[in-house]
This record gives structure tokens, C-alpha cells and sequence, in this order.
């Protein structure tokens, strides 16, 4: 890449007046830089679209001057004004609705009062107060930013303390100098005085990689959600939630169903959860409670977050971001961090279970579809989309539900046998709710969760019913992992043929049956764990 074209790509991206006065930087520098700059390929500098964007987002985040730096390094682990800039600037780049029209808006209007007379006769709860809005992804993106940073706090601090520990204690002598500059591309930036301290530096760019990571999650997973609890929980103020016209158009589009009929579904949905989050006013902070005590207790490898460091190309928001993502820098999760996981599970899938099971029963005599729709609910619920597990990793919680099916089935057997506003006075408190059944551990046998989060010594009781999505998943993951590691052989194919098994399963999947067998019910209730060990020593 010559220097003409690192001229014109500078003006491309900062226009006429100020690409040339990057221009006239850039030509200042050592010849030995530039030459370096120059040898690089165009294809590794970024698009000027992207830069002019991110151009925008900084502004907006107030990253104007040296004293509005100094302050976002001061304020918060998060620049959430940063955050939701690059969020929206992703949904401009997609050419996303700017506006919901009139067509739509009405349709969400039918579609959410026909839901609520459906609900009226299946659901003990009233309707939230409020009326459903019509979204944009924009305006999903401004009602819920504000509460993944409520989420996301918590381990964006973690991670940056982690930062300035790594600077301070393992660079030696690294903190007792200063940083000149840094480069945007082939543009040199100098630094003001009070930002050439390498501790309030890293500050900075944590605070300012975790927001761009977080707003760029957003902007994905924006494209993806049709309402406001399609995470379980309530992320945006209005407490009869929203839809979002656009995305549910495309959802119906993949499916080759009616547009009307999948609207419906979604409004029931969404009816639904916000029946129950209004009519029960703990629900809510005890997910608070649940995901602060989880978050808590993030701790932070500093080995590893040396190790990105170490790793990075240069020092800027971008190279950096391998040393916030905890999944790359988080250590194990302690015994607290598990069980209330475990209890978030829970509660989140007797959360969907019980919308589930009222979505049924409100919706079986309307939507001829209804149980297509129903399915791919829960295995989108089981598994997530790419920007969910996006949050995943920035946030260290798994916000699906793996339990969905067996909560559904046990809230189906309870209005079965206590009839609707029996079940619906499940939800009066938390000590009420029925119980999941047993899913033993190694460290955790004979024990539930109840939803308050602690443990409760319970009799052994077989699973009534399978997470076949969960179950399918950890399968098909341990014989990847088995046939990577151990590649069958012809032997060994006989050998798993000659154990009897009707399914002629791999060597794999009987390893993953055998250890996994605490979590994997036969259908057997008069087995009990002595024989289902037994089995499988027999079988190993």
C-alpha cells in the first residue's frame, strides 16, 4: 500500500480538511514508521465507513477532549453512552426501520387485545398496566441498554481493576513512565499530560472496549429479538413490554408462515410474561439478587489478563478486548457462583415454563401452527442466538433456561390438578413454587434449589421428564470431544456393537452417557441411582 493511497484513504475518512491535517501528521513521522505503514495491505486498515461511525459513537460518548476522557475514566467501568452510539450505529449500518408504521403499529394494537381476551380465560392474573409498544430495533436498543449495564457492571469493574492490578504489579517499572501517543490506523494521537499514566490509560480502554463490545452485542442482538422478555426477563420500563414489527416479519418469513398468526404467538408471549412480572412483585429482584450474587463473585486470572496483554498487537480499545472477556480471563466459578446459577436456571425456567404452558393453553383453539412455534421457542430459549452468547461471554450468565420442557410439563400437571387460579397462586411467594425435579450432581446429590437460592435436602427422586435439547447438545459436544482426542478404530466399533444396544451408539456416547448419567433420565422411575451405577460400570 503506497502512500498515495494511505493519503486518500485519510480522506476518506476524515474528510477534505481534516484528512489532510492527518495527512500532514502522518507525513512527520520517521521514514522507518512510515515505510512499516506502508508495507501493511489496505485490507488491514478499517473500512472509512467503520471509522466515521466510530467517529460518531466517541463524540456521543464524550470522548471530545482530555478532561471529558478524564472524567469517563473516573465515572464508571462502562461508557454507556458510548455503548448505545455504537449500538445504534450498527442498526443504521443494517438500514434498520427508522420508524414503525402506521400498518404495524395497528396490527401490534389487535394482535396484543386479542391476546389479553385469549389470556383472560386460561390466566388468573390481570393485564399490565400500559399499553404494548411497537419498536423499532432502535428503540429496543434505547429501553434496554440501561439494564445490561445494570447487569454488566459488576464484571466490567472486576475486569478493570484486573487491568490496573497487571500494570501496576506485573509490568514493572511500566507504570513509573508515561505513554506519548497512540495510532489510529497511520494517524499518531498525542496524549494529553493527565492521560500519559499507563494505569489511568488502561482504565480508559477498558472502560471504553468493554462499552464497544457490549454496544456491538447489542446491535446484533437488536436484529434478533421480536419482544421485550424475550430473555426471560423484563429489560425495558414499560411493564406491558413491546414487539418489534421488523424482526418478526423476517421470523415469520424463515418459518413460511402467516405474518398475523406469528405476531399473535409473539403477543401471547409477551402478554404473558408481563401478567406475571406484574402480579408478582418479588420476582423481579430476586433475578437482581440472583445475577448481583453471581457477579460478585467474579474473580479475575491475572496470568491470563497479562497473557492478552502480552498477546496485543498494540495498546488500543480493539486489541485489548481479549482482556475483558471473561470467558478468556475469568477463573472457575466458586461453590456461591454455582448454586446461584443453578437457582437463576431454575427460576428463569419456571418462569418460561409457565408462560409456555398458559401460551398453549390461550392459543391452541387460534393458531393452527401453534405447536411448530411453540417448538422452535424453547430451542432458541435452550440454546441462544450468536449476540446472546455474545452477552454470555461480556457477562459471564447463561440466561437460558435448559430445564424449559420439564418446567412446562410440571405447570401443565399442576393446573391439571389444581385447576388455573391454583397454579397462579403458586406465584404468591417464593416459598411456594414447586420444585424441579432432582438433577444430581457429583457435588450435589439429593439436593434442589428452591428460589431463594439456597439448598434443600430432598429424597432422591428420578427426572419425570427430559431437556432433550440440553441433553442433545452435551452428546453431540462429548463425541466431538471423544473422536478428536480418540479416533475409533474397527475394534473398537465392534466392541460398542457387542455391548447389545439397540441404538448401536458410539463409544462417545456411551462415555458421555456414562459420566453425564446424573443428568439423563432412562424413563424408568423404578430404577434408582444404585441400578442406573451399576448399568454403567456394566457398561464401561
Amino acid at each position: 500500500m503506497d502512500e498515495n493511497a494511505i493519503h486518500q484513504w485519510l480522506i476518506e475518512c476524515f474528510g477534505p480538511v481534516q484528512g489532510e491535517l492527518a495527512w500532514s501528521q502522518f507525513s512527520q513521522l520517521p521514514e522507518s514508521i512510515r515505510s512499516q505503514m506502508a508495507a501493511q495491505g489496505a485490507d488491514q486498515l478499517p473500512k472509512p465507513a467503520e471509522v466515521q461511525a466510530l467517529i460518531q459513537a466517541f463524540t456521543a460518548g464524550g470522548l471530545n477532549t482530555p478532561a471529558d476522557m478524564q472524567a469517563q475514566a473516573d465515572q464508571g467501568p462502562i461508557n454507556v453512552a458510548l455503548a448505545k452510539n455504537i449500538a445504534l450505529g450498527r442498526t443504521r449500518a443494517d438500514q434498520s426501520d427508522t420508524t414503525v408504521t402506521a400498518e404495524d403499529s395497528d396490527r401490534v394494537a389487535r394482535v396484543m387485545s386479542e391476546a389479553n381476551l385469549w389470556l383472560d380465560t386460561v390466566c388468573a392474573f390481570d393485564p399490565a398496566p400500559g399499553q404494548t409498544q411497537a419498536l423499532t430495533r432502535a428503540g429496543w436498543i434505547e429501553g434496554s441498554i440501561d439494564a445490561w449495564v445494570k447487569f454488566a457492571s459488576p464484571v466490567a469493574q472486576a475486569v478493570s481493576d484486573a487491568l490496573t492490578s497487571v500494570i501496576s504489579q506485573r509490568f514493572q517499572g511500566f507504570d513509573q513512565g508515561e505513554i506519548s501517543g497512540m495510532f489510529a490506523g497511520p494517524v499518531p494521537i498525542p496524549l494529553p499530560d493527565n492521560l500519559k499514566d499507563p494505569t489511568t490509560l488502561m482504565k480508559l480502554l477498558g472502560n471504553t472496549s468493554f462499552a464497544m463490545q457490549l454496544g456491538q452485542a447489542a446491535g446484533e442482538l437488536a436484529k434478533e429479538v421480536r419482544g421485550g422478555f424475550d430473555q426471560g426477563i423484563p429489560l425495558l420500563k414499560n411493564p406491558a413490554g413491546a414487539l418489534i414489527p421488523q424482526n418478526i416479519k423476517t421470523y415469520a418469513k424463515s418459518l413460511e408462515l402467516d405474518l398475523d398468526e406469528v405476531t399473535r404467538y409473539m403477543a401471547l408471549k409477551e402478554a404473558a410474561h408481563a401478567r406475571l412480572y406484574a402480579a408478582v412483585p418479588w420476582l423481579m429482584p430476586r433475578f437482581e439478587a440472583l445475577i448481583g450474587k453471581y457477579a460478585r463473585g467474579v474473580s479475575i486470572d491475572l496470568d491470563a489478563v497479562e497473557d492478552q496483554l502480552r498477546d496485543a498487537e498494540q495498546i488500543n480499545p480493539e486489541s485489548i478486548a481479549g482482556a475483558i472477556n471473561l470467558s478468556n480471563v475469568g477463573i472457575e466459578d466458586t461453590p456461591e457462583q454455582k448454586e446461584a446459577l443453578h437457582s437463576l436456571g431454575d427460576l428463569l425456567a419456571l418462569v418460561d415454563g409457565w408462560v409456555d404452558c398458559v401460551v398453549w393453553n390461550a392459543g391452541m383453539a387460534h393458531l393452527p401452527h401453534l405447536e411448530q412455534l411453540r417448538e422452535m421457542t424453547r430451542r432458541e430459549r435452550a440454546v441462544g442466538g450468536p449476540a446472546e452468547q455474545t452477552f454470555e461471554s461480556l457477562l459471564g450468565l447463561h440466561l437460558h433456561p435448559k430445564r424449559l420442557r420439564e418446567a412446562a410439563d410440571l405447570w401443565e400437571r399442576i393446573t391439571a390438578d389444581e385447576g388455573v387460579q391454583g397454579r397462579d397462586d403458586h406465584w404468591s411467594h417464593p416459598d411456594l413454587l414447586p420444585s424441579l425435579s432432582v438433577k444430581e450432581d457429583a457435588d450435589q446429590v439429593g439436593t434442589s434449589t428452591s428460589a431463594d437460592g439456597q439448598s434443600e435436602q430432598k429424597a432422591d427422586t428420578p427426572a419425570t421428564s427430559v431437556d432433550w435439547d440440553a441433553e442433545l447438545d452435551k452428546l453431540l459436544n462429548a463425541e466431538e470431544k471423544d473422536s478428536s482426542a480418540n479416533p475409533i478404530t474397527p475394534a473398537d466399533s465392534d466392541a460398542s456393537n457387542d455391548q447389545g444396544h439397540p441404538d448401536h451408539e458410539t463409544p462417545g456416547s456411551q462415555k458421555s452417557a456414562g459420566k453425564d448419567s446424573k443428568n439423563f433420565d432412562d424413563g424408568h422411575p423404578d430404577q434408582d441411582d444404585s441400578d442406573r451405577d451399576d448399568s454403567d460400570n456394566d457398561h464401561a
